[in-house]
């Protein structure tokens, strides 16, 4: 548990573990500071996850298919689930999930761009599960080995399920990169819009990241946002090429030297802008959440009857 003034010597031995690469608990004596960044991060990864649903959930009903339509639920229900795990690990640091909901719900607290942004066709579901989902394997699997156990361990089941939802992404993209010439032109256009708010979701180059220098001093990241966002490319664009498919980056090049793919540059203004609440959908999105919340009211309040109902029926057995 954290002491109310943080002991030089206590912070030598806990910084000595993360250089060890030990394993931080939640009973650990741990920085205030490492204890914030921590909350901040996976309170807006948990938010993240839960308002992800909702631009995949937009197309349930109007799925082409009954086989396509059970895979989009399981994949918006597997999403609700890793909101559950992530805002679990957060309360082990002392933070109750119901007041992270509220800093969500009344803007204190964000969650990841790309979520921002409509879906405007099926292709969008290809889409958003190749590249979106595939950026978030890129960040999540390095999350799998952070410094703080109960993130890590959270992350290596949402990692496997985000394999999945990649892979029906893809499979949803070469159906249709194969299909009419229609359906490759549908494809084409929801790449064409999906491709940079992709890139823009691990963050700020490194040098105007504002958390990333301690995050990785602590090693809850191990790699750096523009190394992620690299290694996310250099994957990616053999896969488009195999589609068929050009990314929307005229200066879009393999780099002999490097190996790596160059890109051109990242439109951070609108990065900002989105984070600012000025996306195509953030105020679209809040009012949704807002009113989920709003209607789940009554079963809140039941659980939290039946809970303590069940709590006095214990008490009075026990005396």
């Amino acid at each position: 548990m954290p002491v109310p003034t943080e002991d030089s010597a206590l912070l030598a031995a806990f910084e000595a573990r993360i250089a060890a690469g030990e394993s931080i608990e939640p009973k650990d004596w741990m920085p205030d500071r490492y204890r914030k960044q921590l909350t901040r991060m996976m309170s807006q990864h948990a938010h993240s996850e839960v308002v992800g649903m909702l631009p995949e959930g937009n197309w349930i009903t109007r799925a082409p298919s009954l086989r396509r339509k059970l895979s989009l639920i399981a994949k918006v229900q597997d999403e609700a689930g890793h909101g559950l795990y992530i805002y679990c690990g957060t309360e082990t640091l002392g933070v109750d999930r119901h007041e992270l909901v509220e800093q969500l719900l009344d803007g204190r607290a964000k969650y990841s761009s790309i979520f921002n942004y409509p879906t405007l066709a099926w292709a969008d579901m290809g889409v958003i599960g190749w590249l979106v989902d595939g950026a978030a394997i890129v960040n999540q699997t390095v999350l799998a080995k952070a410094s703080y156990g109960p993130y890590a361990r959270a992350m290596v089941r949402i990692c496997k399920e985000e394999n999945f939802h990649k892979r029906q992404g893809y499979e949803i993209c070469t159906v249709l990169a194969n299909g009419t010439p229609a359906q490759k032109a549908m494809l084409q256009e929801s790449v064409n819009r999906f491709w940079w708010p992709a890139l823009m979701m691990f963050g700020p180059s490194d040098t105007n990241s504002p958390n990333s220098a301690e995050l990785l001093k602590w090693r809850v990241k191990r790699k750096t946002n523009d190394e992620l966002r690299q290694r996310f490319v250099n994957l990616t664009v053999p896969q488009a090429i195999a589609l068929g498919i050009t990314l929307p980056d005229p200066d879009l090049r393999f780099n002999e030297t490097t190996g790596d793919w160059d890109i051109g540059e990242i439109d951070w203004s609108e990065f900002h802008a989105v984070l600012k609440g000025n996306g195509p959908c953030n105020h679209e999105r809040m009012a949704a959440r807002r009113k989920a919340h709003d209607d789940g009211a009554w079963v809140r309040a039941a659980a939290t009857a039946h809970a303590q109902k069940q709590q006095a029926r214990k008490d009075t057995a026990a005396a």
